[in-house]
């Protein structure tokens, strides 16, 4: 269980701030289920429901600080990961994103920064698949890292692309 106030990252919702553990009086919402009342750092005007004994999607306490200053400490060398296969290649994207293992995510957000440096070498734009996912990857992981630290998400953001780069 998480307490109210806690930053829990919520599926592909991202960080969202627990408000609120009720059992909510809405259309569809089961009376019987403890629910988190969550709002998304993202959009701070919008509510999320969750079922607090959820086993679908995945709920997790955001980083700490001492957890989120060894991520950046150990991003400088962790290696690009290795995706081969471009046929599979969502489906990888996808799996390292649900994992939310923020070390591997580094290595993604390297791993596309390399691919986006020599498709541009050759000519090539970037290609919308690999933008959505580097867009995703680096938003994720800089806000967790940003909240689990109290700093500024573009400073994080900077040092993140320069360290991947």
């Amino acid at each position: 269980m998480f307490d109210i106030g806690d930053y829990i990252v919520y599926g592909q919702n991202g960080i969202c701030q627990v408000v609120d553990i009720t059992h909510p009086e809405i259309s569809g919402a089961d009376n019987s289920r403890l629910y988190y009342v969550l709002i998304p750092e993202k959009t701070r005007e919008s509510r999320l429901f969750c079922p607090a004994d959820n086993d679908k999607i995945i709920l997790r306490k955001v980083v700490t600080a001492d957890e989120a200053r060894s991520i950046l400490d150990d991003a400088k060398k962790l290696e690009p990961m290795s995706i081969t296969n471009d046929r599979l290649r969502d489906d990888n994207y996808r799996q390292v994103l649900k994992n939310g293992d923020l070390r591997l995510w580094v290595q993604f957000i390297k791993a596309l920064m390399l691919r986006k440096k020599e498709r541009e070498d050759s000519g090539k734009k970037i290609t919308s698949t690999d933008e959505r996912y580097l867009k995703i990857a680096e938003e994720g992981l800089c806000s967790e890292l940003a909240i689990a630290m109290g700093e500024d998400k573009n400073e994080i953001k900077q040092y993140i692309l320069a360290v991947c780069a």
